[in-house]
Formats: structure tokens, C-alpha cells, sequence
């Protein structure tokens, strides 16, 4: 691989987006750049910054038919791992931010998330449903560290008997590894662990905040030792960058102790295609344009494909070498192997107990 010294060490985008929905955008000229060389000054703050905001409910009724669930909650927005490719930028910009640099500078820290999911859980009318930790950003980022929102949602979770999925691409999940034993004693617990690629080097820049892969594969191999079950997440597969690695892949997860894997085929919606054009240009100049040439091959001569069905699917003679691989190391690696369903039988019983409790305890007031 070859890079170029100018790529921002420690972030997946290179640069800074405007806002859709804004009027106005800023641009940073190279006049002001060689003025900050110059006077030996940063030409823009670089650090994560924390933001607290106040959401009134947290759990999301998930519409689209391409996604594996009904709902999902995300105890944070923006995520810092700066994943070059994620899809979620794009919601950065519902909130004021832009998708670039902004969705990996500025985390929005729903703190208040546990309570609300208790709301909604306690609630008459809520029959259980699985729902996944976290559909949009990881709820395992570094922010996680500070915060612990995650593990005081599980705690929830844990206490309504209440079927929870979680995808991350971070290690910190096994700092929570006593409560997701317990969850899974009951069968209340599914993990889907993402690693995109078996290289640190290609790790390093593609989701330069993440867990390394030894670490992901050591978090598989622990969860599975304790009987949770963990789908892998070998997602997406980019023409070019990873595609040559899905048999290794399939075949060092399962190894581990994984149950089955999951993958897409990596599509550039919205404001993620300039990002990642502008990325891949700076990260991987030699191999640029070859790659942005097999995604668009993968997407009828586009980067993204918006239709359900085909859009994380892909179609075209790579695409189908793709899903061939895929077959293969299913057939190769996971023949004998499934993802458990979810218990949901136990919540209703729960919640009446949880109920009848908070109700004596009131009356001794």
C-alpha cells in the first residue's frame, strides 16, 4: 500500500463536509493553511468533542426491509471511530453537523437513555421486540469509556427479561461480560462483532479508532466461550480493498467461535461518496480509481444504489463474484452452524412482576 503524508492521522474523513440543510458553508482556503504553517498553528481543532442532548424517546421503529430488525436505540450519535464508509454520516446532518469530520468530532451523548428505555419497556402498550444496540453509530465507542450508557441500558434490559442485540466493532464489550451472561442464560442476547478486514494496515486507515483485529477475534473467540452467541459482521466487502479476503475472513471468525456471518456490499449514499472519493485519494492514491471504478461497476455505473432490496446487495459481474464467496465460505465454514432466535417469552411475565413491586414499594409512601 502507499499513502500520502498529508492524511489526517486518526480520522477516516479527510475533510469537512457542509450541511445539506445549511444556507451557508465554510471552506478552509490554502492561503489560510500556508498562513498556519507559517505561525506554526493548527489550522482547525482536531479533538472529540462531547455534546449532551435530550432526546423524549430512544427506542427507533426501523422501516427499511434491507435491515435484520424491528427496532433499534443509539445511546450516542456521531461515532469516533471513523469508519471511512459509514452509512450514519449522513444522519449527522439531521442534527446540525456535518458528515464529514463532524460526524467523528462532535458525539451527541444521549445520557438519559437508560431511564427513557425503561419508559418504554414499563410501558402497557410495548410487546417485546428485539431491539438492537446500535442500528446507526456503535454504542461501544470510545465515548462509552466515559459515559457507560451502554451497560445501564443493558442493566434495563437484564431486569425486564427483555431480548436486546447488540453490533459493535469495539473490545469494550467485554467489559460488560457479566451482564451479557447473564442475558444469556436466558437467551436474551445475540452480538454481532464487525471486522472488515484481516490486515492492520488496511484497519488502521479504513477505521483508524477501532479495536484492532486481533482484539476482535479474541472478543468472538470469549463471547462464544461463554455461551453468547456472536454473528459476525464482514461488512462491507469494498471491491478492491477487501473483497479478497472474505474466505480468510469467514474462515478466522468462525475459527473463533462465531455462529454465522452477515455482509454487504458497500454502497456510497448521500454525502459518503465524495467523502470516501476524497478519502481513498489521499489514503490509497495508487489504487483509487480502480477501486471507485468496481463500486460503481457494483451499482449500474454509480456509487450508491438507493433501491431496497439491491442496494446493500449489489448486482454486476463483481457483485456476483462477491455473493459466490460468500456461498462458498458459508458452505466451507458455517455448514453446521446457527444463530439462535431470541427468547421474547419471558418479558410480559417480567414486566407484571416489575410492576406489582414498584407498586408495594409506593405504598409505603
Amino acid at each position: 500500500m502507499s499513502y500520502q503524508k498529508n492524511v489526517k492521522k486518526g480520522r477516516g474523513a479527510q475533510k469537512t463536509v457542509a450541511n445539506r440543510f445549511f444556507e451557508y458553508s465554510y471552506e478552509t482556503r490554502a492561503d489560510f493553511l500556508e498562513y498556519c504553517r507559517l505561525e506554526g498553528e493548527e489550522a482547525e481543532e482536531n479533538r472529540t468533542q462531547y455534546v449532551p442532548i435530550f432526546p423524549k424517546t430512544i427506542v427507533n421503529k426501523v422501516t427499511s426491509p434491507d435491515v435484520g430488525m424491528m427496532y433499534s436505540m443509539n445511546p450516542y450519535q456521531g461515532c469516533e471511530h471513523g469508519c471511512v464508509y459509514c452509512y450514519a454520516r449522513n444522519t449527522h446532518e439531521f442534527w446540525g453537523y456535518g458528515p464529514g469530520l463532524d460526524f467523528e468530532r462532535f458525539i451527541l451523548v444521549k445520557k438519559s437513555a437508560a431511564s427513557l428505555l425503561e419508559e418504554k419497556l414499563s410501558s402497557k402498550q410495548w410487546e417485546a421486540h428485539t431491539i438492537v444496540l446500535s442500528g446507526n453509530t456503535d454504542c461501544y465507542q470510545p465515548a462509552e469509556h466515559k459515559f457507560g450508557i451502554t451497560r445501564a441500558c443493558l442493566e434495563v434490559f437484564h431486569k425486564y427479561k427483555h431480548p436486546v442485540g447488540i453490533i459493535t466493532k469495539n473490545a469494550l464489550i467485554l467489559r460488560d461480560l457479566d451482564i451479557l451472561k447473564e442475558l444469556a442464560k436466558d437467551g436474551l442476547i445475540g452480538v454481532n462483532i464487525s471486522i472488515t478486514s484481516l490486515s492492520e494496515d488496511t484497519r488502521r486507515i479504513l477505521e483508524p479508532r477501532t479495536a484492532t483485529i486481533q482484539k476482535r477475534l479474541k472478543t468472538i473467540r470469549t463471547l462464544s466461550e461463554h455461551n453468547i452467541p456472536v454473528n459476525a459482521m464482514l461488512a462491507p466487502i469494498i471491491p478492491g480493498i477487501n473483497s479478497h479476503e472474505i474466505m480468510n475472513l469467514a474462515k478466522a471468525v468462525s475459527e473463533e467461535g462465531a455462529t454465522s456471518f452477515a455482509f454487504t456490499v458497500v454502497r456510497l449514499n448521500g454525502a459518503i461518496g465524495q467523502i470516501f472519493s476524497d478519502w481513498i485519494r489521499k489514503s490509497l492514491p495508487d489504487r483509487a480509481e480502480k477501486v471507485l471504478s468496481q463500486i460503481r461497476a457494483c451499482h449500474g455505473g454509480t456509487l450508491n444504489d438507493s433501491r431496497f432490496g439491491v442496494r446493500s446487495r449489489g448486482e454486476g459481474k463483481i457483485a456476483e463474484q462477491i455473493h459466490n464467496l460468500v456461498k462458498l465460505a458459508k458452505h466451507t465454514y458455517f455448514k453446521d452452524k446457527t444463530f439462535p432466535t431470541l427468547n421474547h417469552g419471558l418479558y410480559h411475565k417480567c414486566k407484571e412482576a416489575n410492576r406489582v413491586s414498584e407498586s408495594r414499594q409506593m405504598k409505603l409512601f
